[in-house]
């Protein structure tokens, strides 16, 4: 749940911490490097350790990397946003006023480098603790039950455990739906002192509270772990002539010829490791995986904020339709491709072309996704290619304005070009339309 957690809540902290996508995407895959560094080793020395327990370790290690993710909400100051449009009094400071004087790039970017700095190193570290504990579940928990269950019901509890993994990112988006609801400092401010709703593009959510919540979860989870023991008792499959001599031999030819792979010593690891790769089965199911999650990191990422800048919709919406829609068909799938697996007994060849045909329907159902979506919008200064910055966003029609180059508070002209505060667009006065629910801001001709 943390980690997907993180997913939903990215475009919030990139707001709410001045992140780029480059950057917010390189924190993410941060948690992955914790996790392929360790995978490996964890999975080899496996049968030496207390699986149960070293999971419990984990969890407790995940529960940890949350609460040092949202430690930078306690550290920093609260949120600071422009106020000109949530309040019509005097709050002119995003206005164009001749003669007053902004706040230059060189002062803002000084003020934020050590902030930004503390928080970023928070952040990257609570991602590696996040990976590193995510390691034992992966391997243990697979081989914990497929040791001692029955090979006709291996493939439903292993359906379930998946199942399971799936519920919980599922979970996420929908916890982290209902936690950017609140404001971003819900405990240091009254609901009576927040001027600004979800709706409002300004409007940053309780991004750290969720992290918490999950590692409460996790923790509170972890416990039942330790009580687990070493080895359960092996579920029995009734014997048949077909399979019993087969199963005891097998186990007396790899004693008697391999004796050297049952302690496991560290010296054999790099020829059992080069040995498995080079299987060209395993290799081509490695390629596989390799590109199926390389597409679901991407698209867990940056799905939420895809649908917020494409749809215009609210961060807490676009998690709530991509939990709604991950929770049942994840589970489903899962459920019944083991259920398929336990009942009609498939072999190797079957179940492969099992997965090509559901992978097939992937690709299918992907093609009009290619089609959809809306125009970018225009946007005052600002280069669709990504290489504007801040000096651009001044031109000779608000150069007198002395504009903040630190606001953000766009909006929309006439001639449908967004300009990122009332300033830039060169507006003076601003007049609020009680039956329309709307502020209009206006400048001279």
């Amino acid at each position: 749940m943390t980690s997907s957690y993180m997913r939903s809540t990215i475009s919030t902290i990139e707001k709410r911490f001045g992140l780029s996508s480059q950057t917010s995407g390189l924190l993410v895959s941060f948690n992955e490097v914790g996790n392929t560094l360790l995978i490996i080793f964890v999975s080899y020395f496996g049968s030496r350790v207390h699986r149960p327990r070293f999971i419990g370790y984990g969890a407790i290690l995940v529960a940890l990397s949350g609460l040092i993710t949202s430690l930078p909400h306690f550290l920093i100051g609260p949120y600071e946003y422009d106020r000109t449009i949530s309040e019509t009094s005097s709050n002119l400071t995003d206005m164009c006023l001749p003669g007053h004087k902004g706040t230059s790039v060189s002062e803002v970017c000084t003020s934020q480098v050590e902030r930004s700095s503390m928080v970023l190193g928070l952040l990257f570290l609570g991602q590696t603790l996040l990976g590193i504990g995510g390691v034992p579940i992966q391997p243990f928990g697979i081989s914990y039950i497929d040791d001692f269950a029955s090979k006709s019901n291996s493939p439903l509890y292993i359906g379930i455990l998946f199942a399971t993994t799936t519920m919980g990112p599922a979970l996420a988006f929908i916890v982290g739906s209902v936690m950017l609801r609140f404001y971003v400092d819900i405990d240091k401010f009254s609901a009576a002192e927040i001027h600004i709703n979800n709706k409002d593009p300004r409007w940053v959510g309780a991004w750290w509270l969720g992290f918490i919540l999950t590692a409460s979860i996790v923790a509170i989870s972890s416990i039942p772990y330790f009580f687990f023991p070493r080895e359960l008792p092996k579920e029995v499959t009734p014997a048949t002539p077909e399979n019993r001599p087969v199963v005891v031999v097998a186990v007396v030819f790899v004693k008697r010829d391999h004796p050297l792979l049952f302690p496991f010593p560290v010296a054999v690891f790099p020829m059992i490791f080069f040995r498995t790769i080079k299987n060209p089965i395993f290799a081509v199911v490695i390629f596989a995986l390799f590109n199926l999650s390389g597409m679901i990191a991407g698209l867990a990422t940056f799905m939420a904020k895809f649908l917020e800048q494409q749809f215009t919709l609210t961060a807490s919406l676009a998690n709530m339709i991509i939990g709604a829609v991950q929770l049942p068909s994840g589970m489903m799938g899962i459920i019944l491709g083991g259920a398929i697996m336990k009942n009609c007994h498939l072999s190797l060849r079957y179940a492969t072309i099992m997965c090509i045909f559901g992978l097939a329907l992937c690709v299918l159902f992907d093609i009009p996704l290619l089609f959809l979506g809306c125009p970018t919008h225009a946007v005052a200064g600002l280069d669709p290619s990504g290489s504007s910055g801040p000096e651009q966003l001044f031109a000779d029609c608000n150069r007198q304005c002395n504009c903040s180059s630190s606001g953000f508070n766009p909006v929309c002209g006439q001639n449908n070009i967004e300009y990122v505060t009332p300033c830039f667009a060169g507006c003076s006065g601003l007049k609020y339309n009680a039956q329309a629910k709307k502020i209009l801001v206006s400048r001279k001709s």
